[in-house]
């Protein structure tokens, strides 16, 4: 009865798993700054960019790790705290790799920060199939910096080392559905080649101004040059300086027939 009732349920998981593939479905869950929970067709999990723990844009309920359930693979756009804070911990929580740029890969394993089989380096131009043939990973530039800060245990002192280029992702799913995450960046032309060549569905693009696009910068980039079909925009409202909102990114675009999701964290979006 035991065996019978393991089984049952083993089923119950399996048809759970197969009915949410045959919907073909894509699900997208902001949880604040560039933290994104991407749930593929087939049930992978992926996230981007995971800073939740300290982040004050974070719901409570997902300042503890455990709350993302499975995860599958961690990607990081760069070294920032904003963007790599909870990569190292919650790599080894699940025993899944994080990818990134090599300089910042690279400089986790030679600090102790990650052994290599969780922090696999990859760059520019790259594709990667980590989660097998069906899903494709390619990193793509990024106008920005990448460092990153690390207590040295002997010293007590904070140090700051170069964490390699930033990049952004352009993320091919299962059902040929694409994301292009930009990471944080400013204007750069070859967002137009980006945009003719990939062809991405879904643009996940900072807003917030000082470090990143402005509402306006962004919303060129998005209509001109990249025109997805959708358009998420974060990397705002998280401190002062970030003082973009949505409702300016969608002015700035204007008549674009570009649909935005101007959720809020915590929420999640369906394709």
């Amino acid at each position: 009865m035991k065996h019978l009732k393991v089984l049952l349920g083993l089923l119950i998981v399996l048809a759970a798993g197969s009915a949410w593939a045959q919907s073909g479905k894509v699900q997208i869950q902001w949880l604040g700054q560039s933290t994104i929970k991407i749930t593929t067709p087939a049930g992978k999990v992926i996230v981007l960019d995971p800073w939740l723990t300290s982040n004050p844009k974070t719901p409570p309920e997902y300042k503890n790790l455990d709350a993302l359930g499975k995860v599958d693979l961690i990607l990081v756009s760069h070294g920032h705290f904003d963007h790599a804070a909870d990569a190292p911990a919650l790599a080894k929580k699940n025993n899944v790799p994080v990818y990134g740029p090599a300089g910042l890969n690279q400089v986790w394993i030679t600090l102790g920060v990650l052994p290599p089989e969780l922090s696999v380096r990859f760059g520019k131009g790259g594709t990667i199939t980590p989660l097998g043939p069906n899903i494709k990973i390619t990193a793509t530039h990024a106008e920005h910096s990448s460092e990153i800060i690390w207590k040295n245990p002997a010293t007590g002192k904070d140090e700051s080392h170069i964490g390699g280029e930033p990049v952004g992702f352009i993320i091919e799913l299962e059902n040929g559905f694409k994301i292009y995450h930009t990471g944080d960046t400013g204007l750069f032309g070859d967002m137009k080649f980006i945009g003719e060549y990939y062809k991405p569905d879904l643009v996940i693009i900072p807003i917030g101004g000082h470090f990143v696009m402005s509402p306006q910068d962004a919303a060129f980039a998005t209509r001109e040059w990249i025109k997805p079909k959708f358009a998420l925009p974060v990397h705002y409202g998280t401190i002062p300086q970030l003082k973009g909102t949505p409702e300016e990114y969608i002015q700035a675009l204007g008549a674009s027939p570009i649909k935005v999701f101007p959720i809020k964290p915590g929420e999640k979006i369906e394709f």
